[in-house]
């Protein structure tokens, strides 16, 4: 049995996203991922079951590292919106800052086949305690989970994601869309 070294996986996970992002999920073969990662296939096999089974290890992954992210921006003493206002710039920063791990969230997330079997609530959870709290304290209406994170996150990700937009007009729609938020779910 060959013993798992984490500068290999790294490499590996690493080769995903940049491939994901240049050529899409039917481009990304194992064969290409063990190329670019400087491993043989059968290392990646080492790691992982399928290259589905990849996919999905790396997203849940890769969300973890999003919303540790988020929360780890967020502190105690901020007001409901100063909490919202730092979840939203958190994860347009985190995503700008990661280009190729936001594409391969964005090309994994639209993927059906493989999303809809991924238990990825879980990287969310703290996230969504968080909103939880902030319901339970009158802070933010009470609208169901999804629809808060479907508020706070999703026009974020359309703003990143827009290339026609240059730097300037996305900050100032990030402003916008903050401002929007907060009215549409503090109290």
């Amino acid at each position: 049995m060959r013993r798992k070294d984490d500068e290999k996986a790294q490499r590996i996970k690493e080769a995903v996203a940049s491939l994901m992002l240049e050529e899409g999920w039917s481009g990304t073969s194992i064969s290409k991922i063990a190329r670019k990662a400087e491993v043989s296939p059968a290392t990646v096999y080492t790691y992982f079951d399928s290259k589905e089974d990849m996919l999905q290890c790396i997203y849940m992954e890769y969300s973890e590292h999003v919303f540790d992210y988020m929360m780890g921006q967020v502190e105690t003493d901020m007001c409901g919106s100063q909490v919202i206002e730092t979840l939203m710039r958190s994860f347009y920063r985190y995503m700008t800052e990661n280009e190729d791990i936001s594409s391969f969230m964005e090309q994994f997330g639209n993927c059906r086949a493989l999303s809809s079997k991924c238990a990825c609530r879980k990287s969310i959870g703290s996230v969504g305690c968080l909103l939880e709290e902030l319901k339970q304290e009158h802070v933010i209406r009470n609208y169901s989970a999804q629809s808060l994170e479907a508020l706070i996150f999703y026009p974020v990700k359309a703003i990143v994601f827009d290339q026609k937009l240059k730097s300037s007009e996305k900050s100032q729609l990030l402003d916008e869309l903050i401002q929007l938020v907060q009215r549409a779910i503090l109290y």
